[in-house]
């Protein structure tokens, strides 16, 4: 990625699952969650970037949910309780089992809200959480808003 900050506003629609070669990293309670330098970003006009971690860079356990939610690009998400020793986080990263086509890329992919896990960072600089979680964008210093998300922006 380069450093010039990107507006949110010149992300596509419909839109776009990119490779991702930054240093990805979740953290929650002491554990590495997540460490990945093979990341896909999904970049779609208004909403901070969101981060698919590959299952095999993903070090705690991942237990289904009954929650799923549909997506008119990406197909049908899955949601997943993510745990460790002594920690549980209710439906607190999703993923896309058989994504629509475009999307295949997300395919063994599993994207984790910053919201509800301790620390997320992107080459190491600490991610800001979407507003309103229903998006799940990780804001860093690369990217420029207004972020839709927050309450009152439904309608944007």
């Amino acid at each position: 990625m380069s450093d010039a900050a990107e507006s949110v506003w010149d992300y596509p629609r419909p839109p776009v699952a990119l490779a991702c070669h930054d240093r990805v990293v979740v953290e929650h309670s002491g554990d590495v969650v997540a460490d990945t330098t093979r990341a896909v970003r999904v970049l779609e006009t208004s909403h901070p970037p969101v981060f698919y971690v590959p299952r095999q860079d993903i070090h705690v356990e991942l237990t289904p949910s009954r929650h799923t939610s549909w997506c008119e690009w990406k197909g049908r998400a899955t949601y997943w309780h993510v745990h460790g020793a002594g920690w549980w986080l209710e439906d607190a990263a999703w993923s896309y089992a058989d994504p629509s086509p475009g999307f295949e890329t997300l395919t063994d992919h599993v994207a984790f809200y910053p919201s509800k896990v301790d620390r997320c960072t992107v080459d190491g600089e600490l991610v800001v959480p979407q507003p309103g979680d229903f998006y799940g964008g990780w804001i860093t210093s690369r990217v420029t808003g207004p972020f839709k998300g927050a309450p009152g922006t439904a309608g944007w």
